[in-house]
């Protein structure tokens, strides 16, 4: 999968934005539309996500912008948005920023002046530094879309483990119980955000056993086999002494990329009968 960070924020996050709010915001509400809103002043607006929350204390517009890079005028884009928001559809903001860098944040979160009591601004809004959540934190839950996030948190932790830290990351998109196209869908990303942090060589080795995992599982033979109950019906073959059926399954997961192990596991050929099979 191509490394380079050229693909839309808004395509990767576009089912995150359940999770960010009950993770992230602790935000309970009953109902979420997507709003459509075109800025008036727009520098890119590719990673904007704006929804209508009906909650218990009312409705609010939930703005989450999510940042690669700091960037010194943040503040007053942010204002603008709020102001913009308010106008168009008469929502109070609730606007929080989610930075992904790489380097510490270094953006305001605020806008305040005082000049006379009836000249004053007090705007804040939220930042969160995706570095500084804790990967232990996000594993432990079921809010698996986070998962993409993981190889850009925990930031003290990835300094100390390096590639090791991506491996776990890896690892642990691997055993989510999700069906197979959502957890391609959740390493797809997580490979792309990874290239913010790690340098290319280092990811492809990290997602290299998890993406012939996924070619693996998502072919035909495999969910043939499947299906019809590996062990059972290899077994019951055996027995029949229809050994050359075991001999036609070897040989697809073979070129399906399975290992010698699992092949001999569920096959019940010797390994030597298998690496003939190879020649």
């Amino acid at each position: 999968m191509a490394q380079k960070y050229d693909i839309s924020m808004k395509n990767i996050f576009s089912d995150m934005a359940d999770d960010i709010m009950s993770y992230f915001l602790g935000l309970q509400y009953t109902k979420i539309d997507e709003l459509n809103i075109e800025f008036a002043r727009v520098e890119r607006r590719d990673s904007d996500m704006i929804f209508k929350c009906t909650t218990d204390k009312g409705n609010v517009a939930v703005h989450i912008e999510f940042q690669s890079e700091n960037d010194g005028k943040m503040s007053y884009r942010m204002l603008r948005y709020s102001l913009e928001i308010m106008e168009k559809h008469n929502l109070l903001p609730y606007q929080i920023v989610v930075y992904i860098g790489k380097d510490n944040v270094k953006m305001a979160n605020s806008l305040s002046y005082d000049f006379g009591e009836q000249n004053t601004l007090n705007y804040r809004y939220r930042i969160i530094n995706v570095g500084d959540i804790k990967y232990t934190d996000v594993v432990e839950t079921d809010y698996y879309d986070l998962y993409l996030l993981l190889p850009l948190m925990d930031k003290n932790r990835r300094k100390e483990e390096r590639e090791k830290y991506l491996e776990r990351c890896v690892e642990a998109i691997k055993n989510i119980p999700v069906d197979i196209n959502k957890k391609k869908d959740i390493a797809f990303k997580a490979e792309i955000l990874s290239g913010i942090v790690y340098k290319r060589e280092v990811i492809e080795k990290a997602f290299m056993e998890v993406v012939k995992m996924f070619r693996i599982e998502d072919s035909e033979t495999y969910k043939m086999i499947i299906e019809k109950g590996i062990e059972k019906g290899i077994k019951k073959g055996i027995e029949e002494g229809e050994k050359g059926k075991s001999i036609k399954i070897a040989k697809k997961l073979l070129e399906e990329g399975m290992d010698i192990d699992k092949i001999a596991k569920i096959t019940e050929l010797s390994k030597e009968e298998i690496k003939k099979l190879m020649n």
